[in-house]
């Protein structure tokens, strides 16, 4: 075989191997979250560095008024306020959702804001949001007092018809994977129709009370970066539990 003809040969391998190439596409990476992306989040950390005494309509057309927001409480033993506490733990949460695939809304990020109530659920509302959760703690006149609930409408709220039968189950799910996850006691939902917040709601919500921040013990706890990944967790788990049986 002359030079020539194996000079030609290997010019026919090399165009017959690019032509192979392109037409046999390289295998992309997948991600394993993709599932999540139209899921919208919205996380509202109650409260706010200062409350606003100011009044608004508890529902829409309701004549009856309550305080915009109010400043919420304070650990006996951490000192921390409970603004500061619920941010700590809604940017956690936010953090951990968004690596999950999850679209995610903070109705706040910083202390010095001014939102009520009834604007944190338009917020929410206007942003297309998939599922609306409020995060509180509690506080009471006895330190022994401890455990987490969460807190949704009842049947019979003339203003959360739309999205009140959702909104229990959400917050039974929420409840069950918080004190699962956490070793909390699990002191219930409570059915409550004077919440503002949730009778402004257009979306699927709860409002869970992480602990009470009136107990020296879950103060402290509370604030520790090992129980706040694990309410975290909790709450993760109850998102996606409600998402995967809805």
């Amino acid at each position: 075989m002359t030079e020539g003809m194996l000079n030609i040969i290997k010019k026919v391998i090399s165009m017959l191997t690019i032509s192979v190439a392109t037409i046999i596409p390289v295998k992309a990476e997948t991600s394993s979250v993709s599932g999540n992306n139209n899921e919208l989040i919205c996380i509202d950390s109650g409260h706010q560095l200062k409350g606003n005494s100011g009044l608004e309509e508890i529902g829409p057309g309701s004549s009856k008024k309550k305080l915009k927001v109010s400043s919420g409480t304070r650990g006996v033993a951490t000192k921390k306020y409970e603004y500061q506490l619920t941010l700590e733990v809604g940017l956690k949460l936010r953090d951990v959702l968004q690596k999950e695939g999850y679209h995610v809304f903070m109705v706040r990020e910083t202390h010095d804001v001014d939102i009520s109530n009834k604007e944190r659920a338009i917020k929410t509302n206007n942003a297309g949001c998939s599922l609306y959760i409020r995060l509180h703690a509690d506080g009471i006149n006895n330190s022994s007092t401890q455990g987490a609930s969460v807190l949704t409408s009842s049947p019979a709220n003339p203003y959360t018809k739309g999205v009140q039968k959702s909104s229990d189950k959400f917050s039974h799910d929420i409840l069950s994977e918080y004190v699962k996850a956490t070793g909390a006691k699990n002191r219930g939902v409570v059915y409550r129709d004077d919440l503002t917040g949730t009778n402004w709601s257009k979306v699927t919500n709860t409002l869970i009370e992480l602990g009470f921040m009136s107990n020296p013990a879950e103060d402290k706890k509370m604030s520790t970066l090992e129980y706040q990944n694990k309410m975290v967790t909790g709450i993760v788990n109850g998102i996606k539990k409600y998402l995967k049986e809805k």
